[in-house]
């Protein structure tokens, strides 16, 4: 039995106890658990900054984390209900005193902070029956505190969930129960959108709060026909419930849906905006029937946040066809520049490159050029002409494949690898979809991902992790798509209905599953904000023994979840395939110390230190709902220093 099953199971027994704590006295063990330093947003501040100011935890120190406890949600689908896998991927929130987490079945679990031990839970009871793109999924809850309400009253402080079969949900942080006066009885549906569709559209990021509003995006499953959901994004009352905008990335005439904001949000409070990253139009690889640049999709958009209108916007790829959504949250940052202090918000693309751009006019920081990309030879196909490159900072990952970096861990599959890599177009990162196979550069999973980014101010740094994964893709024409005969290669096929062509897309992996281009296949990095210079990048974790792969394999892993920084100079990350949590300086990506997962641990964690006066750092742990070679799990752990048996 390894320590973390060993501490779960010395926790099981009060864990059952706590759950059974009366209400009255769960609200007075909260009252005395008041904590010292809460995590109270996803990015624990509005502008999604990441940054804690503890440093009870340091480089000196580090080394002495160990669990400290272990939470089980029981919440996991292996794939044999439906074969709808689940994946824990919810970052708490600490606020009020109490530790409050998501289950990817979306009940809301509330603990304690010091201990894991629960004191209440909420369950929407969703329909795990759909097929909801990305599996059964959620991360994380908003909270807001309504200040006209008298200090004990009921929902003075609510949670805020939005569901995966369409709901936004509205419940009492002290108790767990619905707020009654919020929509229906404490619910609100979110299905009233052009062309909604039972778990075709859905959501799984947490809600933005501002000006006493609650917003919601959206999650629109891909490639499935030319016209889909809309992607809205809407604002509610957060007493109430009742709508109060409603904005769309795209005109209704735009031959297409999605463009939907399916990542993390960030808001301006003093400014009353919204900062809203946006997807691709729908359907990813063939824009045939969306003509021109489709704004605002692949865009990060600044809404009002009285009446939805934008503010500005910035598209940072142009009529998409590689699937390239602005999937990192947004991350408001304060900068030197010219003397002055320039208030900015930094959007990372799965294309690598990192956008610095004014607050409060969406104008590039540093030199934005269109420059001149491949053009498209399908027939029917439009491609932009140009594409936004940033001239700094650099991009976080390369973004060419050359003969040179085809890899393969023993040398059959190097050949295996070369003869895939040989057979498919490539003219870099803007490299069209084609009908004899194009290569995607670094790929739909690469470049930043939902994982997003961290940001020390005082130290100007901002830390991302990113991903190197090339893919293939290949557009099939209706007829010979229509033959399932021709679907010999095995990949992911994909109708794009409505359109000329099918899609065939895939990985390109090794017969041993890993990737074919040398590695590291994911990094962490720093970038020194204020000059747009990258002050280091080191690999990130390792995929040894990955799917049963060889293990002597360089460094450097896949990675879905994202990045804290805290005071004392550390990064905490995991999101790896080596099953860790890992924590580096920040001045120089050392890695420091390495903490043992149950299993992949793709979620970004969080810090607090409670009224007792102890630091912890938690991650959910849960395996990945789209990976079959990850075991999947549902724990939610705690590490402090020493451990469980620290003072």
């Amino acid at each position: 039995m390894n320590r973390v099953d060993r501490i779960a199971r010395e926790r099981e027994n009060g864990q059952v106890r706590a759950a059974a704590i009366p209400v009255c006295l769960a609200l007075v063990i909260g009252a005395l658990a008041t904590a010292a330093d809460d995590w109270p947003v996803y990015g624990r501040d509005p502008g999604g900054s990441r940054y804690s100011p503890l440093t009870q935890i340091t480089a000196a120190n580090v080394s002495r984390l160990a669990v400290a406890w272990v939470f089980h949600t029981g919440d996991v689908a292996d794939g044999g209900e439906n074969g709808v896998r689940s994946g824990f991927e919810s970052t708490p929130l600490v606020v009020d005193g109490t530790l409050i987490v998501t289950t990817p079945f979306n009940r809301i679990i509330a603990l304690d902070p010091d201990s894991g031990a629960q004191r209440w839970a909420f369950d929407p009871q969703i329909d795990r029956r759909g097929d909801y793109g990305d599996g059964l999924i959620n991360r994380g809850v908003a909270t807001w505190l309504d200040r006209r309400a008298a200090p004990r009253a009921p929902c003075r402080r609510r949670v805020f969930e939005a569901t995966l079969d369409a709901r936004l949900i509205a419940v009492d942080a002290a108790t767990g129960m619905p707020c009654r006066d919020f929509g229906g009885g404490g619910s609100v549906s979110l299905r009233e959108v052009a062309n909604y569709e039972r778990a075709v559209f859905h959501l799984t990021s947490p809600p933005a709060v501002i000006d006493d509003l609650v917003i919601v995006g959206s999650a629109i499953n891909d490639n499935i026909r030319a016209r889909m959901p809309a992607g809205t994004v809407r604002a509610f009352d957060a007493r109430s419930g009742a709508q109060r905008w409603s904005w769309n990335p795209l005109e209704p005439s735009a031959g297409a849906g999605a463009a939907n904001a399916w990542s993390v949000m960030a808001v301006d409070p003093e400014r009353h905006l919204i900062f809203v990253p946006t997807g691709s139009a729908s359907p990813d690889y063939y824009g045939g029937q969306r003509a021109g640049p489709n704004r605002w999709a692949n865009s990060i958009v600044a809404l009002h946040a009285a009446s939805g209108r934008v503010a500005w916007g910035f598209q940072l790829v142009h009529h998409d066809l590689w699937d390239y959504d602005t999937a990192s949250p947004p991350l408001l940052a304060t900068i030197a520049r010219n003397g002055r202090r320039v208030p900015v918000v930094v959007q990372g693309n799965k294309t690598g490159f990192l956008y610095v751009l004014d607050r409060a006019t969406g104008a590039p920081v540093f030199p934005v050029e269109e420059r001149a990309v491949p053009t498209s030879d399908v027939p029917g196909e439009a491609a932009s002409p140009t594409q936004p490159v940033p001239t700094a900072p650099p991009p976080l990952v390369p973004q060419r494949f050359t003969e040179e970096d085809v890899w393969g861990a023993t040398a059959s599959d190097r050949e295996a690898c070369l003869a895939q890599f040989t057979s498919l177009r490539n003219d870099g990162v803007f490299t069209p979809p084609s009908l004899g196979g194009s290569l995607i550069m670094p790929g739909m999973l690469g470049g930043m991902n939902w994982s997003g980014s961290a940001y020390d101010a005082g130290r100007g740094l901002l830390v991302a992790n990113a991903n190197v994964l090339p893919a293939k893709a290949r557009l099939i024409p209706r007829a010979a798509f229509t033959d399932r005969a021709g679907r010999a290669e095995d990949g992911e096929y994909a109708p794009q209905a409505d359109t000329p062509y099918g899609l065939f897309r895939r990985f390109l992996q090794a017969p041993s599953g890993l990737p074919c281009i040398k590695p590291p296949w994911g990094v962490l990095a720093a970038v020194d904000l204020a000059a747009g210079t990258m002050r280091w990048t080191v690999p990130l974790g390792s995929m040894a023994g990955f799917g049963g792969a060889p293990r002597s394999i360089p460094p450097g892993s896949i990675s879905l979840g994202g990045p804290i920084v805290t005071a004392s100079g550390l990064v905490f990350i995991a999101g790896t395939f080596d099953s860790r949590l890992h924590a580096f300086d920040i001045a120089s990506g050392r890695e420091l110390w390495t903490g043992e997962l149950p299993t992949g641990g793709h979620a970004t964690p969080i810090t607090y230190e409670t009224a007792r006066g102890r630091q912890y750092v938690v991650i959910a742990a849960g395996g990945h709902a789209k990976v079959s070679e990850e075991r999947l799990d549902d724990a939610l752990i705690a590490f402090a220093i020493d451990g469980a048996h620290g003072s």
